[in-house]
Parts: C-alpha cells; structure tokens; sequence
C-alpha cells in the first residue's frame, strides 16, 4: 500500500532545508516566504500547507536539527560502559554533530531567539528532551545522581559555551568542549575523576 503521506512528508523537509538555506544566506528577520518556496523549489500554497508563519517553519527547524543531535546522542551510548564513559562518548558525539553545519547551527542558535516567546518556548522544550536523556542515562542503574533540574543547568550551560564558541567564531573547536562539558556533569553528579 502506497504512503499518502509521503509527498507531504517531502514536502515539508524540503521546506525545512529551504528555510535553513534561506536564513543561513540571508539571516531570519531578512528572509522571506518567497525565499523559503524558491530554496525548496515548492509552491507559496505549499509552504502554507505546512506552516502558518515563516516562525512556525523557523522553530519547526529547530525541532528537527534538536530530534537529529538527540537521535545522535543516543546512538553514542554503549551501555557496557560506565554512565561517565557515555556522557563523554556522547558530549563528543553531540559537539561534533553541532560542528558539522555551522552555517546551520548559527542560525538555530541564534536566530532561534529572535522570535521572541514561541522561540524560547521550543528551544526550552528541546532542552529538556536532552536533559531527560541525560538523566536517564546518568541514572540508568536506579541511583539519582542528577536532578531533572540538575540535567537542565547542565544542558543550558553547554548550550552557553556552544554560544560563545558561535560569538567569538570558533566553531571549528567546537569538539573541544566535550572536556569542560564532561566535567560539569561530574561536577553536578559528585564524581571524581
């Protein structure tokens, strides 16, 4: 039986990839509906099928790149390792995962923010989606070594040294963090090293 949904499906990733093209090449508050529709190569008609507002499209982006890093994190989990070992592993994973468009995560970074409320909303939401996953693994054998309030400074702070990499234009060491990061989540959880 064929996908009816998978048009729509394409449809809507290619709106994704255009809206991204579009603010990495123009910024958010310049880019307009009409560049979105050219970089996707679909109708106006279209694009509104899928999204109310260009913010809607924006913070959809968002999610979708934030569900990708997640997806990544957990695949850099190897549960014969010890929970440090996989905050490592993954810290490594995530960084590198951000590294790797950094055309893509200027815009997700910053231009997320200018949107105001709705931005701030999803960008909260997907931090604690990664911050859930963090205390789940942290905590995997029963033991609460960190907080869900704990996991959530935690995600806030490196996102934080992921912004200031952003602003002093050092994505290229972005990997480096992983150390600092690392050590924060020891910091948190009480464990010496």
């Amino acid at each position: 039986m064929p996908d009816l949904d998978a048009p729509a499906t394409e449809h809507r990733h290619r709106l994704l990839e255009g809206m991204a093209r579009a603010v990495a090449a123009k910024g958010y508050a310049d880019t307009t509906i009409a560049d979105i529709v050219r970089e996707a190569a679909v109708s106006r008609r279209t694009f509104y099928e899928h999204f109310g507002t260009k913010a809607d499209c924006l913070m959809a982006l968002y999610e979708a790149a934030s569900h990708n890093a997640l997806k990544v994190l957990r695949h850099a989990i190897d549960p014969a390792r010890s929970w440090q070992t996989q905050v490592e592993q993954a810290m490594a994973a995530y960084l590198g995962c951000l590294a790797l468009n950094p055309t893509l995560l200027r815009t997700l970074f910053i231009e997320i923010l200018g949107i105001g409320a709705p931005g701030l909303a999803v960008r909260r939401r997907m931090n604690a989606e990664i911050a859930g996953f963090m205390q789940a693994v942290i905590n995997a054998d029963g033991r609460e070594r960190i907080s869900p309030a704990m996991a959530m400074a935690v995600v806030g702070g490196v996102h934080e040294l992921v912004l200031q990499a952003i602003e002093d234009d050092r994505l290229d060491s972005l990997q480096a963090l992983a150390g600092p990061a690392s050590a924060l989540v020891r910091a948190v959880t009480g464990a010496v090293r």
